[in-house]
């Protein structure tokens, strides 16, 4: 069956064809704005990211790629805009953020938008099958044995199935970030937000965590990815996305942004990383 023609909007030029593998759009940010202070620092963000496909943003530190990362997830509380996940929209309202059925929707988006961060937030008193299992048997309420059944099934994904009864601090950071993803994955989030999940590793340990993570993205995994990576960028995405000063420049697949970049901001960030 012939592939769709992307409409506006979706983040694919006008007349391209979407991968076969994709579905509906299932996160929608919508004219977003964020200040911090006198700061802009999201200026009118509109992003579309579709079932299954995996989504790299990149640009320069400060460019705002984390702040939109996070007020997806409402770690941020954006100003302006809304955001949308798997059918839960919320509208931007600072001054009511205390409404219960506000904190309600913004709950309701957290649970289908897992976040991975640098530092893994593990707790470090916690075996890593509890670090698993502490999440869906407390927000979702499943059975233990449902969540011991899950994480055992997520940590053999990732590659840890024999580290079920350690504590992080006999963990390597190749190996933390593992298993902060199978944490993530137990939840069974409709997207996954990385923020630049490799960021704090020693070089021989990245491979690892990128390996994981392109096996997802194969898998049809939902992911939005702030990286520095561009090599992964580039055989994992099947969307990149190039931010500069809070606003979106420039996105497509990568092979035709991370080759031939029609902007010339793009072109300058991916000289420091490619060579041409």
């Amino acid at each position: 069956m012939a592939d769709a023609i992307a409409p506006l909007g979706s983040g694919y030029a006008q007349g391209t064809r979407l991968p076969e593998h994709l579905g509906e759009p299932i996160v929608r940010v919508e004219r977003l704005e964020k200040y911090f202070g006198t700061n802009h620092v999201l200026r009118g963000i509109g992003l579309e990211v579709r079932q299954r496909e995996a989504v790299m943003i990149i640009g320069r530190s400060g460019s705002g790629k984390t702040t939109l990362l996070r007020c997806i997830n409402f770690l941020e509380e954006p100003t302006v805009g809304s955001i949308e996940v798997d059918g839960v929209r919320v509208d931007a309202d600072p001054l009511h953020s205390r409404n219960r059925q506000y904190q309600e929707q913004i709950r309701q988006i957290r649970i289908r938008a897992g976040m991975l961060f640098q530092d893994f937030n593990l707790f470090p008193h916690m075996s890593v099958l509890a670090n698993c299992i502490e999440a869906p048997t407390r927000v979702l309420g499943i059975t233990r044995d449902e969540a011991v059944a899950r994480a055992e099934r997520y940590l053999e994904l990732v590659g840890l199935s024999e580290k079920r009864d350690e504590y992080p601090a006999r963990l390597s950071g190749g190996q933390k970030q593992r298993v902060a993803i199978a944490r993530a994955l137990c939840m069974e989030p409709k997207v996954l937000l990385f923020d630049e999940p490799t960021s704090a590793l020693d070089p021989e340990l990245i491979g690892e965590v990128l390996k994981v993570m392109e096996d997802l993205a194969h898998a049809g995994t939902t992911m939005i990815v702030v990286t520095h990576e561009m090599h992964f960028a580039e055989e994992a995405a099947d969307r990149v996305v190039f931010m500069e000063d809070g606003v979106i420049i420039e996105q497509g697949p990568p092979e035709q942004l991370l080759r031939e970049p029609r902007h010339e901001a793009t072109t300058r960030f991916l000289h420091r990383f490619i060579h041409r």
